[in-house]
């Protein structure tokens, strides 16, 4: 009887033992500091959805925005978040990156002015300053959306406001600003008593592109565990959407700093540009871009598209 007590305490011991076991560890580097444009991730990892689908993931915010998918090429993490023209310009430099999946599938990026001030339209940016964070990329993406105002890059002046948007903006150091995110820097203006004017690159000559993607390394493209990864994140967004307020007290508790107005109206904004299918694939949308990117002088070539996607079914 002891003998058969004991059996069934170890049988017990290891079926509780089980599942903690076959928990896959991962480390997933975001782009930025936590903000809701993560909100699947978090949620995913909060409501333990991760963990049902047998993944023990955590989410690295880091010390330099560049430095996630480089560090992925480099195998000292499983994934990255990361935007699509930064997977195209490091593809072209012929770091080994794939991308596996997408958190948001349009472009955040505009252009922003204040609503008071004296632009009204792209061409009345003529002979006016223009702030920018990002050289090179930010100033391709202004070239063409000028272009189609019949301007050119000569006829503004730029400024380097290193990520300082807003503050540009009230300040008037500048007329308007490039790289504005469309469910960030307007809610910063609005906390600021002041009403922001948007126009969506995508809308105004520039290609639509994936604003968030997930990145893993080429070589080791672990599909069962990406499958799983994807599964969780899909499983979130569609809980989140389901449970807007009770997804935010989640999110803002779930760590330092994230509990304020300007994250709870940003929450607002992103829920509805989350991608409804975190395993979707637009191979057509890379090939317009790397055509873009030639075009705009930042890469010499566009990659092979097989070299860099990988569609996880």
């Amino acid at each position: 009887m002891q003998l058969v007590v004991r059996l069934i305490a170890a049988l017990a011991f290891v079926a509780v033992a089980l599942p903690a076991a076959a928990q896959d560890r991962v480390r997933l580097l975001l782009d930025w500091f936590v903000n809701p444009d993560h909100a699947a991730l978090v949620i995913a990892k909060q409501q333990g959805l991760f963990a049902k689908h047998g993944l023990d993931v955590e989410l690295i915010a880091p010390a330099d925005p560049n430095a996630p998918p480089k560090l992925v090429a480099a195998g000292q993490a499983e994934y990255a978040v990361t935007y699509q023209p930064t997977l195209q310009l490091l593809a072209a430099e012929g770091l080994p990156l794939v991308r596996v999946g997408v958190l948001v599938a349009q472009p955040l990026n505009s252009v922003a002015a204040l609503e008071d001030g004296p632009i009204k339209t792209i061409a009345d940016f003529k002979g006016r300053k223009i702030g920018y964070s990002i050289a090179g990329f930010e100033e391709a993406l202004l070239g063409a959306i000028l272009e189609k105002a019949g301007l050119t890059l000569k006829d503004v002046t730029l400024v380097n406001v290193n990520f300082a948007l807003t503050t540009a903006l009230m300040s008037r150091q500048v007329d308007g600003v490039i790289g504005a995110f469309r469910n960030f820097e307007l809610n910063e203006l609005t906390l600021a008593k002041a009403k922001g004017r948007l126009w969506p690159v995508e809308e105004n000559g520039v290609p639509t592109y994936d604003e968030l993607i997930l990145v893993t390394k080429r070589e080791t493209v672990d599909v069962p565990r990406t499958k799983k990864l994807l599964a969780a994140i899909a499983e979130a967004t569609t809980w989140l959407r389901a449970h807007p307020d009770e997804a935010w007290t989640i999110f803002a508790r779930s760590g330092k700093d994230l509990d304020n107005e300007l994250n709870k109206m940003a929450w607002r904004d992103t829920l509805p540009l989350l991608a409804n299918d975190p395993a979707a694939l637009d191979r057509h949308r890379y090939e317009v871009f790397g055509d873009f990117l030639v075009k705009r002088g930042l890469i010499g070539r566009a990659p092979a598209l097989d070299t860099y996607l990988r569609q996880i079914e």
